[in-house]
């Protein structure tokens, strides 16, 4: 993936793409527990990789953000909605994470 340009974006941007980004994986992290209850397994595993993939775009807009407010290239005040969308992406990764084990947990009983 191309590294994502936020230096000419508003910080509104950079956060309503971290929360859709991450609105989409806990979608997916949604649909794979979904497939798992219906035995589904290689769906469920399908859609748990779709949704790290979507995790890991809003990862990177915040780590890119952060990085250029760091070095000073981008001026920037705090942010409520950033701080929003940072929680939002460590929320939805958490549900991730338990997604994925149960998910293995489930694998290893059959």
């Amino acid at each position: 993936m191309d590294e994502i340009k936020v230096t000419d974006m508003p910080i509104e941007a950079v956060a309503m793409n971290m929360i859709m980004h991450a609105g989409d994986a806990r979608t997916l992290v949604m649909e794979a527990l979904d497939n798992l209850a219906e035995n589904k397994d290689d769906e469920a595993y399908s859609k748990m990789e779709e949704a790290h993939e979507e995790l890991i775009v809003a990862h990177q807009y915040q780590t890119s953000f952060i990085q250029h407010v760091a070095s000073g290239e981008i001026e920037q005040e705090y942010s409520v909605l950033f701080t929003h969308a940072q929680d939002t992406l460590m929320t939805i990764y958490s549900e991730y994470n338990v997604a994925n084990k149960l998910i293995n947990i489930f694998r290893n009983r059959k």
